[in-house]
């Protein structure tokens, strides 16, 4: 087992990773619900506003689905750190046109900027993911995918919340709030230079243009590794059930709870905090070693929280209560799926699985919008339904892992 001893140096290139990260996660979801925000203010009826909330997470994950497998390849083929370099330098050129839509209140443009912070974003994943292997010790892997989780989700919630201040803060000046966001991404630019410098893994590998043949090539590969395969469905389903819960919360704060767009901040902080302390948990929990059996404890804990969310007339405290442990049941779920994905792949294929997972992971989200899109315009759910749905599709998920593979259930490596 590797020390720290073998990793010298580590910790200035891993923490420089983790705040990258964080403004990385925080940005991409300001600017993405600043402009729902935006469109949930704005005088049109309800099914439009709930089609431009769905539209918006579409193409937020469209990139994904589409440009993951590139962002793989790039990160077998050059240096992690230099792709991540190069990604959050062009951030501060996106940033910059979306203050320009912002300022001009141009809704095709605003939402041509969250379709880019997508493509920034569909790059830069498979080399962040993919140089934690490499830049940690093998026995404080799944510690750091705590710590990653854990920046990563802060940094998507108080993202949503920082979005409610500017929308309030900034109503009728909205170029104010991407100009903000352009200096966050200049900040994220200069963190990036700190990781760790590592070799091209595969400086050899031949170009995969079509997303497609390779998605398919990477899977057919995956399939041989019965907890890859496992890990990378894992994966999926957690984000398409993340994604739910997010878009859903933004609509029953408003519709249900009557929250102003900066109250929305309790809910968010609380889902944090959750997230935060389920993350950590999973990482030391895990004692230097993935466990497995921290997959299914998570889904049932997602699905015996969601279940009082759901019902008509909860409290403002119970429903935060039930939030936070959401949030901590997420982080102990995902922890262990990360690691998977992190470890078990060869060196030289580590950024292809990441992208891979990408795709993966973003096809849930893409669906996310879909049966939001469905359950309030079809099946008339109401929000606080949706989170029923959310609790199920995570135990489904679990279950999935748990039965198909004993040692999820057993704890074995």
């Amino acid at each position: 087992m590797d020390s720290d001893l073998s990793h010298p140096g580590w910790r200035r290139g891993f923490w420089s990773l983790m705040a990258t990260q964080f403004q990385t996660a925080f940005s991409d979801n300001a600017l993405k619900n600043l402009i729902i925000l935006i469109v949930l203010g704005s005088a049109v009826p309800q099914e439009e506003r709930n089609t431009h909330v769905a539209l918006a997470g579409a193409l937020f994950a469209a990139p994904f689905i589409l440009f993951s497998m590139l962002g793989g390849w790039l990160a077998d083929r050059f240096s992690k750190q230099r792709v991540m370099t190069m990604v959050k330098l062009a951030e501060i050129g996106i940033m910059l046109f979306a203050a320009a839509a912002l300022a001009w209140g141009h809704a095709a443009l605003e939402l041509a900027a969250i379709f880019l912070m997508g493509c920034h974003s569909a790059i830069f994943a498979p080399s962040k993911y993919g140089i934690l292997p490499e830049i940690l010790p093998h026995d404080r892997l799944s510690w750091g995918n705590g710590i990653l989780e854990l920046l990563t989700f802060l940094g998507i919630i108080f993202g949503i919340a920082a979005s409610g201040l500017l929308a309030e803060t900034f109503a009728g000046a909205q170029g104010l709030s991407g100009l903000i966001l352009a200096l966050l991404a200049l900040l994220g630019w200069w963190l990036s230079r700190g990781i760790t410098p590592v070799p091209a893994a595969n400086p050899t590998c031949a170009p995969r243009i079509n997303p497609v043949t390779d998605l398919w090539a990477r899977l057919m590969s995956m399939k041989q590794d019965r907890d890859l395969w496992r890990a990378n469905w894992g994966n999926a389903g957690f984000f398409f059930v993340a994604a739910l819960v997010q878009m859903n919360l933004m609509i029953y704060a408003q519709d249900v709870l009557h929250l102003s767009k900066s109250k929305n901040a309790y809910l968010n902080l609380a889902l944090a905090l959750g997230i935060g302390f389920g993350s950590v948990a999973a990482g030391y929990a895990s004692r230097g070693r993935i466990e497995y059996r921290l997959v299914p404890i998570g889904a049932v804990g997602l699905a015996l929280c969601s279940i009082p969310m759901g019902m008509a007339g909860v409290g403002f405290t119970p429903f935060v209560l039930c939030l936070i442990g959401l949030g901590f049941a997420a982080g102990l779920f995902i922890v262990p799926i990360a690691a998977v994905l992190q470890h078990r792949p060869a060196p030289e294929d580590k950024g292809g699985v990441q992208g891979a997972a990408n795709v993966l992971s973003f096809i849930g989200i893409l669906a996310a919008s879909g049966v939001q899109w469905i359950s309030f315009q079809t099946l008339n759910l109401t929000p606080g339904q949706v989170f029923w749905v959310c609790g199920a599709c995570a135990l489904l998920t679990g279950a999935y892992s748990a039965i198909s593979r004993g040692r999820f259930i057993r704890g074995e490596a």
